[in-house]
């Protein structure tokens, strides 16, 4: 028998050994290659994954951009810019291009063609609100780019506030389904690995205590910080486009408050002791302020005046812990004044350092028209006073005058008469009986004379039909008997049969209008033909003047104010006035006159 040789056996054991090493080895090298090779296409995709996810992220901040540039544009921007209007089409190119990458696919960017049945139908749900808002978006350009339906563009504003809150929810959707297929693409990957990982670790289990054993447990460790590693890799990917997202806003709209305070307000930053520190560029313009004046005062730039100065000094030191708000008349260098409407608020900048910010508002113009007002009000009291002035002299002057023609009425009329019967009375011879009844008869018809001289007389003065049956008989008596005195046609109408008693007052003055209209229409309007109509309702008396007389310019009546004419007009004005009521006048010459009095009840 042949001695098993130990060299031999060891050759052939180190042998097999080397050979299930090699075999072993091999079978790792493959496995290993078979492995990676499918990691690294399960990571190219999930390279793709993130970098969709990434971009669909950023179409969710693209369309806030667009609504919010749109809203800059209608509600903020009066006038604008080609600019502003070029950065949101491209903003809106870009955002269009981009769905349609993540819809359709695209080589240049790796987004695949082919998608789950969720997301297709995501994506068709998606379409109907994505074409509202870019057809909304396109056409609210064009208005703005040919200044035409402008007022369209306030609904368009409305259609893509109301399609934006849905696309960003639906956009939320297909970035979670996305999330959702990646994170199933690494579990499905990391089930791979395992099962890999437990074929080679079989493989590995004959040289496990040779060769694996020592190395084993930092390789489990650095896996396990890998797949760590790749968690946090991603989270921090996600909180970074949060942050830089919110940075971005936050950027914007400080500079769109910084732009819209420094073009809109006048407005400063000043320390507590006077000192600037900085000018609002429209305040700056308004006081002239350049940076060669950086060196003053904030008084020393509002105004030249050195009271003023001192009294500004004097607000800032005592109101600049708790404010203060007024107004201040200012002189500026070109030794124009300016009124402004000043408020001084405190702001704590830092434990310890306080700013005071300066608000104003130039009501120069309203101070202006303010004292266009009083001056105004200054010349319509003064017209008033003389115009009652004049009116005043006007009422004397007509009653010495109707007080004259009354006089004279009773001394050559009725004195007349009763001296002529005093001397037939005193020439009556008895005896001669023929004659003493012929002086008898003669006498008798000086009398009816004398007492139809008193009673036109007194009618004239307070027609006792007024005081005892009212203003519709006393109004029917004054068109009987001036149609008798003057031989004109002049006819009183009750048209609808009134017959209330009114306040004596007011029936006095509705007498006097009518009187006064009657005799201006006998005296100046040369009428043959005069027509007083009353009418009334419940609250209302309206009595009609009608004339056929030659008429007259009712404008150049009004402006002719010293004249007779003109004076009455104004009495009837004033009359009117005084019982509450109003006056139309209606003119046109060479046909006749109308006067409307109207009088409530």
């Amino acid at each position: 028998m042949k001695k098993n040789n130990p060299e031999a056996a060891d050759k052939i054991t180190f042998k097999n050994l080397r050979r299930l090493y090699f075999f072993a080895l091999l079978t790792i090298a493959v496995t290993i290659i078979a492995s990676q090779i499918l990691v690294q296409y399960n990571l190219n995709q999930q390279l793709s994954d993130s970098k969709i996810i990434n971009i669909s992220g950023k179409q969710r901040m693209l369309s806030q951009k667009i609504v919010k540039e749109i809203l800059i544009l209608h509600y903020v921007s009066d006038k604008p810019s080609q600019k502003q209007i070029s950065h949101l089409k491209n903003v809106l190119s870009l955002w269009k291009t981009t769905q349609n990458s993540l819809e359709n696919g695209s080589d240049s960017l790796a987004f695949p063609k082919e998608k789950s049945e969720t997301l297709s139908t995501l994506y068709s749900a998606i379409n109907p609100i994505f074409n509202s808002i870019t057809e909304a978006t396109d056409l609210f350009l064009l208005n703005l780019e040919q200044k035409n339906n402008l007022a369209e563009n306030q609904k368009l504003v409305q259609i893509i506030l109301k399609n934006e809150d849905a696309f960003l929810s639906k956009m939320n959707e297909i970035v979670s389904q996305y999330d959702l297929e990646a994170h199933e693409k690494v579990t499905k990957q990391r089930q791979i690995e395992y099962w890999i990982f437990a074929f080679t670790l079989f493989v590995l289990l004959l040289e496990f205590f040779f060769i694996f054993r020592p190395t084993n447990k930092k390789i489990e460790n650095l896996i396990s910080k890998l797949l760590s590693s790749e968690k946090k890799a991603l989270k921090l990917a996600y909180d970074t486009e949060i942050i830089s997202e919110i940075k971005e806003n936050s950027v914007k709209e400080l500079k769109s408050l910084n732009h819209a305070m420094e073009n809109t307000l006048l407005y400063c930053r000043i320390a507590p002791d006077g000192s600037i520190i900085h000018v609002g560029e429209k305040f700056a313009k308004l006081l002239n302020y350049t940076k060669f004046s950086s060196n003053k005062k904030f008084s020393e730039i509002l105004t030249i005046d050195e009271k003023d100065q001192l009294n500004i000094d004097r607000i800032i030191f005592e109101k600049q812990r708790s404010g203060w708000q007024g107004e201040l008349k200012i002189i500026n260098k070109e030794h124009h004044t300016i009124w402004l409407d000043l408020s001084m608020v405190p702001v704590m900048i830092k434990k310890g350092e306080l700013e005071l910010l300066i608000v104003c508002f130039n009501i120069t113009e309203r101070k202006k028209a303010q004292r266009e007002v009083e001056r105004l009000n200054l010349e319509n009291s003064t017209e008033k006073i003389n115009q009652q002035k004049i009116i005043s002299s006007k009422i004397v002057e007509n009653q010495e005058k109707e007080q004259n023609r009354i006089a004279k009425e009773i001394h050559d009329g009725i004195g007349q008469m009763l001296t002529g019967l005093k001397f037939s009375l005193e020439s009556i011879n008895l005896d001669d009986k023929e004659k003493s009844a012929q002086k008898i008869e003669y006498l008798k018809k000086l009398s009816l004379d004398i007492i139809k001289g008193v009673r036109t007389a007194t009618f004239n003065l307070m027609p006792p039909e007024l005081s005892d049956h009212g203003i519709v008989s006393s109004l029917a008596k004054l068109a009987l008997e001036l149609s008798k005195l003057t031989g004109k046609e002049i006819l009183f109408y009750n048209k609808t049969d009134f017959d209330q008693r009114l306040d004596s007052l007011i029936e006095i003055n509705i007498y006097r209008l009518a009187q006064e209209a009657i005799n201006n229409a006998i005296k100046y309007a040369e009428s043959s033909h005069i027509i007083v109509q009353l009418s009334h309702s419940q609250t209302l008396l309206s009595i009609i003047i009608d004339d056929n007389g030659k008429g007259f310019d009712i404008y150049a009546a009004d402006k002719k104010r010293n004249s007779e004419s003109g004076m009455g007009l104004l009495f009837m004005k004033e009359r009117i006035q005084y019982i509450n009521g109003r006056v139309f006048i209606k003119s046109i010459p060479g046909e006749g006159t109308r006067i409307t009095f109207n009088i409530p009840i």
